[in-house]
């Protein structure tokens, strides 16, 4: 028999090593490395091996169905929006965000929902099910076909599967899930990843359609969703404050649709609720005639949103002026300010410069380039933008203004809200009919764009 010899293994992005080092060679993370002990003569099992499990078979292409009864609603259309119009069977999903960030009250109330089509497990190794029962009953969530399992360990979760058959599994969270035959402590790379391929297999062998809870950290550093990203189907992360009321849903990974649309959600003491109309939800509470404040429409997949840009300039107190944004690009940031500067002849390099999208949003789009250099401008000045504007194009190195895409739905949105202006680049303007009781305002460049939104 072998003798078992010992290895190191990173924490962080799942390296081995035949030596312990200060630094991961791989991820170059300090300190993550931790040691394993590996026996040759019993190698680890990888998947699921229930010979209850029905063995999958080669089928022709031209066999293969495709009806839409392959797919099923979760019962909030912001979800199925971002998943692409509805939820695939035997799909394996991921949702990850920060902790208390509404991930696990999301998928306790789509349980509900899925409770009427089939059986729904709800694994918990974070909670008891009396304390789901509590947050369920909360909810107003009494499905008799879902049941709620507290366990960690993974082979009796698939043996509590194998015997009710459900047609829906959700694991809360797959950080606390482990398999005893890992060498590795629950919540390491190598038991998320051998937990994660055994509940893959599962769902595409018998059809079960899998949703897994990952936690996250601010940076996005904790090791779950960043391995999981590349095994699962799809992707989902929770944006916004989790003091704040509105949740931002985004996939950023989507084997069965897009990966730019995004729902909206708000928080409430009944659970998470749809935001139907999010431009109005985001703009609501707007303060008017302010300086440093514009809004941007920006495009989420199919969707135009309309967000408030706001930015606060003040003289320096330091010898090193700070610029600090939160929703919007600081590296972006910091080239629209050297830009400002250069084309427009507006300096703040003295000055602190503070940037923030209100409403928990991410601003990753060019079109919020130019409302973020005018809500600068506003606040430089101490003059409001002009009543009842909005403006969106992207910003290029010399000053110049680029059009960009869907400017029509852009402009449709804005109208729809009460807008009578909008700033946009004249380019965009070409062979374009504006909506009635829009007026656009054409500019080439920065420098023009100010003068006409500006009071």
């Amino acid at each position: 028999m072998a003798k078992p010899r010992t290895i190191f293994a990173c924490s962080e992005c799942g390296n081995e090593t035949s030596k312990w080092f200060g630094q991961c060679p791989s991820c170059k993370s300090w300190n993550t490395l931790y040691e394993v002990e590996q026996t040759p003569s019993a190698p680890a099992k990888r998947g699921f091996t229930d010979n209850s499990v029905p063995q999958t078979l080669a089928l022709p292409l031209r066999e293969i169905e495709t009806t839409d009864e392959l797919r099923t609603s979760t019962g909030m259309a912001e979800l199925d929006r971002v998943l692409g119009g509805r939820t695939v069977l035997g799909s394996l999903v991921l949702v990850g965000g920060e902790p208390g960030i509404g991930k696990s009250t999301l998928l306790l109330q789509v349980s509900d929902t899925f409770a009427k089509q089939g059986t729904v497990l709800y694994v918990t190794g974070e909670e008891s099910a009396r304390q789901i029962k509590l947050r369920a009953e909360r909810l107003e969530v009494a499905a008799d076909a879902l049941y709620i399992l507290a366990e960690t360990r993974m082979d009796n979760i698939m043996e509590t599967s194998n015997r009710i058959k459900p047609a829906y599994m959700i694991v809360d969270s797959i950080q606390t899930v482990y398999k005893p035959d890992a060498a590795s402590a629950p919540g390491s790379v190598t038991q998320i990843r051998e937990c994660a391929m055994t509940l893959l297999q599962y769902a595409k062998s018998v059809g079960v359609t899998v949703f897994l809870v990952g936690h996250v950290t601010k940076e996005g550093t904790l090791a779950g969703p960043k391995v999981l990203e590349h095994i699962v189907d799809c992707v989902l992360y929770f944006e916004g404050d989790r003091h704040a009321s509105y949740r931002i849903l985004r996939a950023v990974k989507n084997r069965y649709g897009s990966t730019d649309e995004i729902g909206v959600f708000e928080m409430s003491a009944r659970g998470l609720l749809e935001v139907p109309n999010p431009s109005q939800a985001l703009l609501s509470g707007r303060p008017k005639d302010v300086p440093g404040s514009c809004i941007a429409c920006v495009m989420e997949g199919t969707r135009p949103l309309l967000a408030e840009v706001q930015a606060l300039v003040t003289q320096s107190s330091f010898g090193n002026p700070r610029r600090t944004s939160d929703g919007f690009d600081y590296n972006r940031a910091v080239l629209l300010l050297a830009v400002l500067e250069k084309r427009a002849g507006i300096s703040v390099s003295n000055c602190d410069v503070y940037l923030n999208v209100t409403g928990g949003l991410s601003l990753t789009e060019p079109a919020a380039d130019l409302p973020a250099l005018l809500a600068v401008v506003s606040s430089v000045r101490e003059r409001p933008l002009r009543e009842k504007i909005a403006a969106f194009g992207e910003v290029g190195l010399t000053g110049e203004l680029r059009t960009v895409s869907g400017v029509l739905q852009r402009l449709t949105e804005i109208r729809r809200l009460g807008f009578t202006e909008c700033v946009v680049p004249k380019r965009s303007c070409i062979g374009l009919k504006p909506p009635a009781g829009l007026t656009l305002l054409a500019a080439n460049n920065v420098a023009q764009a100010i003068e006409l939104a500006i009071i």
